[in-house]
């Protein structure tokens, strides 16, 4: 995380000029720099399994999908935590403001799968997941459609699970899961829909049980059912521009 101070610190380490931090500074925005919130990725991620993902195999499991005109989710799991929180309020200059919480770390687990067209799933998880209940989450997706169903999500071992793979066979061909690269939450879209709901939602209000951070948490997930354009606007994230460039090749 470079910082004006650290970067002070090199220059007079590489050389021996010293230089105040608002000097470094300007220099810095001469430069064509400015201070912004970095993107965190996993140094144990494998650029070239990620780039094999996004230009090839991903292209191959869009081009099957339509060709049998199944419907493509990506899905993952998430823990809406109690403790959680994220956003501003408005408070007296010079006054932090502090805002109520119980301080109990209680939490809700859930799974949701999302589609380019807008279209968002959800399942509340009681207690730890595991191949059942993963497997409900996907008869659910199969139950709501008469057409295939292709779920997208990361290589956690339930989802490889010989239960999992199992009912899988079933299916008859209607249910198919691909895992994404490891360390490769970027790349899917999913992870917006936490994201909106935890920091968006959840994170700006104060939970007084764990009955009370159900309620929020589903709520928060239905309001973004209504909202396809929102979820299909997930999407237009640059890093998921390889979804939508193999969904409507030119």
């Amino acid at each position: 995380m470079w910082t004006r101070d650290l970067v002070r610190q090199e220059i007079r380490k590489e050389f021996g000029i010293r230089m105040h931090v608002t000097t470094v500074g300007s220099l810095l925005r001469r430069l064509g720099l400015s201070p912004q919130r970095p993107l965190w990725r996993s140094w144990k991620a494998d650029p070239e399994a990620q780039e094999a993902w996004k230009t090839t195999i991903y292209p191959a499991i869009a081009a099957e999908a339509k060709a049998k005109g199944a419907v493509v989710y990506f899905g993952d799991e998430a823990s809406i935590r109690a403790d959680h929180h994220a956003g501003t309020t408005w408070a007296p200059v010079g006054k932090t403001p502090v805002v109520g919480a119980s301080g109990d770390r209680y939490s809700v687990n859930m799974i949701s799968a999302i589609t380019a067209q807008g279209l968002l799933r959800f399942k509340i998880i009681e207690g730890t997941m595991d191949s059942t209940k993963f497997i409900e989450f996907c008869k659910q997706l199969l139950a709501d459609t008469d057409r295939p169903v292709v779920l997208i999500v990361d290589g956690h071992r339930i989802h490889k699970s010989k239960a999992v793979q199992a009912w899988i066979e079933t299916t008859d061909g209607r249910f198919t899961i691909y895992t994404l690269p490891a360390y490769s939450p970027h790349l899917n879209p999913d992870e917006w829909v936490w994201q909106n709901v935890k920091s968006a939602r959840i994170g700006r209000v104060a939970a007084t049980s764990k009955h009370d951070l159900r309620s929020m948490a589903i709520g928060a997930v239905r309001r973004l059912q209504k909202l396809p354009a929102t979820v299909r606007g997930f999407f237009a994230d640059p890093d998921l521009a390889y979804i939508t460039a193999a969904d409507n090749p030119a």
